[in-house]
């Protein structure tokens, strides 16, 4: 094994089991020493035994991603021991599957707590000791139910989403610090597959056909920005497109013109994968002065 992670220090959250179990266990099989973070610290402590037993070095450390004093104290943990904090993967989460209409706010509340602002509280622990290095490579777990939608999932969705917007913009500010922040959506076997999938396809959707998608994010050539999908051992790709749209002049009449040219504004030849929110202002400027002499509605593409 190519040890291309010797050196570097590791935190993954609900690594006591699952898809956290197989990211803290891939992180060490690469080198990496690996703090492993679980609500439950006799989980954690089974994991980082289990890397110890493989030679690697591993410490266990229970704590809850929702309360962010206990993430700061993890954070100096790992310090303490290693000296710095290089990865970080926000991998802790929980599911209150149900419709929107029969979903309690308590539910819904529960999910965005644990996802977004638990991953809030554990980049906001590291993030000084990373600037401070000058290195830093941060992973959000995203999902397909906030990319594309999933039925029953709305807290779900709407947590996966929020932290694809956390990371853009994170990115964009750590960039200068050589902090590169990046989302990864895996797919793995739920309860929810089981009724629609044959065994052979579960049988490749486990966690560890997952977390080799991992390592491409946190090495040290990683990318930035990326929205990396993954499961049954395969990979793709996401991106937040922007299409080249329309412009309307006329704005007494732009409501009912706009029904009308739908079509041309959700026309994909073209589209970009802006460099930051600002280009959006950009490019409806430029088609303010490419059309200003003009009342007519001009498609742009």
């Amino acid at each position: 094994m190519n040890q291309r992670l010797q050196g570097r220090v590791a935190i993954v959250t609900g690594a006591g089991g699952g898809l956290g179990r197989t990211h803290a266990l891939e992180l060490a099989r690469h080198g990496a020493r690996v703090l492993v973070n679980d609500i439950g610290g006799s989980t954690a402590e089974t994991v980082a035994g289990e890397i110890r037993r493989q030679g690697g070095d591993a410490l266990a450390v229970a704590g809850d991603v929702t309360r962010s004093e206990e993430m700061e104290a993890m954070a100096a943990h790992a310090v303490v021991r290693w000296g710095r904090i290089d990865i970080l993967v926000n991998n802790a989460g929980i599911l209150r599957d149900r419709t929107f209409s029969k979903m309690s706010l308590d539910d819904f509340r529960l999910v965005m707590d644990v996802h977004v602002m638990g991953a809030v509280h554990c980049t906001r622990a590291v993030w000084a000791q990373m600037q401070e290095q000058q290195y830093g490579r941060i992973v959000m777990t995203t999902s397909s139910s906030g990319l594309y939608g999933n039925f029953g999932q709305s807290n779900y969705g709407a947590a996966k989403m929020a932290l694809v917007g956390l990371m853009q913009t994170l990115a964009l500010e750590g960039a200068k610090r050589n902090i590169r922040v990046n989302c990864l959506a895996p797919s793995a076997a739920t309860a929810m597959t089981e009724s629609v999938l044959p065994a052979e396809a579960l049988a490749r959707l486990t966690p560890g056909h997952v977390s080799p998608g991992l390592i491409a994010l946190v090495d040290e050539p990683a990318p930035t920005r990326m929205i990396l999908l993954a499961g049954a051992g395969s990979f793709e790709c996401a991106h937040i497109t922007m299409t080249q749209g329309v412009h309307i002049e006329d704005v007494a009449t732009a409501g009912e013109q706009l029904c009308h040219l739908l079509g041309a504004v959700a026309d994909r030849s073209g589209e970009v994968v802006p460099a930051s929110g600002w280009q959006q202002y950009q490019l409806e400027l430029a088609k303010v002065t490419a059309d200003a002499l003009s009342a007519r509605p001009r498609i742009f593409g």
